[in-house]
Parts: C-alpha cells; structure tokens; sequence
C-alpha cells in the first residue's frame, strides 16, 4: 500500500496572524471614563467660573477640587464661603451632602483594590460617577488597577476642568446664568443610565421619589435634610431586607 508522503508548509504561506496585545489597565479605564471626563471637565470650568465671579481666589477653586473632591457640596461651598457662614453650617452641609457615599460602600468594589494606599484613595475618590461606573455588570471583572485608574483620570480631569475655569472666569461674563445646574444635570443623565442598565432595581429611584414626597408633605420647611433621612433609612432597611432572604438555587 502506498502512501502519500507529507507535503512540507509552502514558504511563501502567509504567517499566522498573532493575537491582539490585550490593552493596559490605564488604557481601559480612560476608555470606561472618558464620557464622564468629558462631563467633568465643563463641569468644572463651571464651577471655576462661579468661584471666580464670587471674588475667591483662582487659586481656591483648583485646591478645593484637588483637596475635597465633592462636586455638588463644592457648589454649595461657594456660596457658604462668601455668606462666611459658620464652619458648624459648612459642617453639617458637608455630612448631609455626602451621607450618600456611606452606601455607596455596600456595593462598591472596594475589595478588589489592593494596598493600603490604594484602599485610602479609592475610598477618598469615590464619587456618585465612579460608583455609577463600578456598578455595572461589566464592572464586575476589573481588577485593582483598571478601578484605581478610573477614579484617577475622573480625579484629574475635575481638578483640571476647575483650574481652567478659574483662570479663564474672567473672560466670561456675570450674565452667563445656569452654570450652577450643570452638575444637576450629569446625575441625571447618569441616573438614567444606571435605571437602563439595571432594570431590576427601578425600587431605588421610586424610594428617592416617595422620599421626597413624603418630606414635602411632612416638612415642607425642612425638605431636603428630611429627604436624605428619608431616603438612608429606606436604603438600609432595604440592605437589611435584601440580605435575609433566602437564596434559592
């Protein structure tokens, strides 16, 4: 019986294409972040306008924004700051503005951040549009690095975005209105999207709603501390609700 002998790969056979190089962890994560950079940055500039034209220092809006890292209190600060209100006001803005972020920890994927410093700057850096980007499903797989990046280049592009503002204040003028929403509208276009991207969990919004009804009905004087009450303790008896059920297979 004959048989046919192996026939030896032609040289001029074109070379396997090689795999794709799997992209960097910063890379991916200026990708994940870019369209909230880009809110950032305006944003911003916006709040680097209001604190120029409020006769702060350019200087104020850049270390705040590098420092504190709160967006919507930093609004807020401006105008705290010119009325000289008392640092137990500031304070106690300050807490009722961020009681938020206690939550966020409950699904945030602060263990999957390795070290120390890289725990304390995640936590430090965690704001409503991090959250809102880490709460995915697709989230669920980045590792530390991509997470920390993230936060990173969000950091960068708000303290930026203020820095120029200030510098450029001037050139735009005190007739300019409206620039004190800008920050209004980002959560809501990202609160849409988290409402899209998990349909199952439409009960949060609908409790941010009730919340404020029930405030207004209530304390209508007193509406927006009596709101966050409202709404921190329906989140926590949902947590609570949520974590006793039993799972079923």
């Amino acid at each position: 019986m004959r048989t046919t002998p192996a026939v030896a790969d032609s040289p001029t056979s074109p070379a396997p294409t090689p795999p794709p190089k799997p992209r960097s962890e910063a890379r991916a994560a200026f990708e994940d972040s870019a369209s909230v950079g880009l809110g950032f940055v305006p944003l911003g500039i916006a709040l680097g306008v209001l604190v120029t034209h409020a006769g702060v220092g350019w200087w104020w809006a850049g270390l705040s924004s590098a420092l504190i890292y709160g967006g919507s209190f930093e609004f807020l600060l401006i105008g705290m700051v010119t009325a000289s209100a008392p640092l137990l006001s500031i304070a106690v803005s300050a807490f009722l503005v961020n009681l938020r972020h206690v939550f966020y920890a409950l699904s945030f994927p602060l263990h999957r951040v390795q070290g120390r410093l890289g725990k304390a700057y995640s936590t430090f850096a965690l704001c409503d549009e991090a959250y809102a980007l880490t709460a995915g499903q697709q989230a669920r797989s980045w590792p530390s690095r991509r997470i920390l990046w993230l936060q990173l280049f969000m950091h960068l592009s708000w303290a930026g975005g203020a820095t120029a503002g200030a510098l450029l204040g001037s050139l735009v003028p005190d007739s300019v209105t409206g620039l004190d929403f800008a920050l209004t509208a980002l959560f809501t276009v990202l609160s849409l999207d988290a409402v899209r991207d998990r349909r199952g969990d439409l009960p949060t919004p609908l409790l941010a709603l009730l919340s404020a009804l029930a405030a207004r009905l209530l304390f209508p004087g007193q509406l927006l501390p009596v709101a966050f009450a409202l709404f921190t303790a329906g989140l926590l008896a949902r947590h609570l609700t949520t974590r006793r059920k039993p799972s079923h297979a």
